[in-house]
């Protein structure tokens, strides 16, 4: 897990070349994922409160990999603020 790559703003893992975010330069950007970060800008304006909902909406629609959506809000809740886009400086 230690050499796993996620995306700092969306938490989902970077395995292919294609979830990689791009720098407006065309540049893969190491940190952010395809869907959050395009053209070296990100894709959407909003919270991390916002992510965690499109998550747990996304996870409902799509299957939770993290059992109940209960389990998935605190897992969010308790990670995305480590995440480099959701860091407090």
């Amino acid at each position: 897990m230690e050499d796993k790559k996620f995306c700092q703003s969306c938490g989902m893992p970077m395995e292919k070349e294609e979830d990689f975010g791009t720098e407006r330069d065309g540049s893969r950007n190491e940190d952010y994922c395809c869907y959050c970060y395009k053209n070296g800008s990100f894709t959407g304006d909003m919270t991390m409160e916002d992510m965690i909902r499109f998550n747990l909406k996304f996870n409902e629609e799509n299957g939770n990999p993290f059992g109940t959506q209960e389990e998935a809000e605190k897992m969010m809740k308790s990670w995305f603020p480590t995440l480099k886009r959701w860091k407090q400086s």
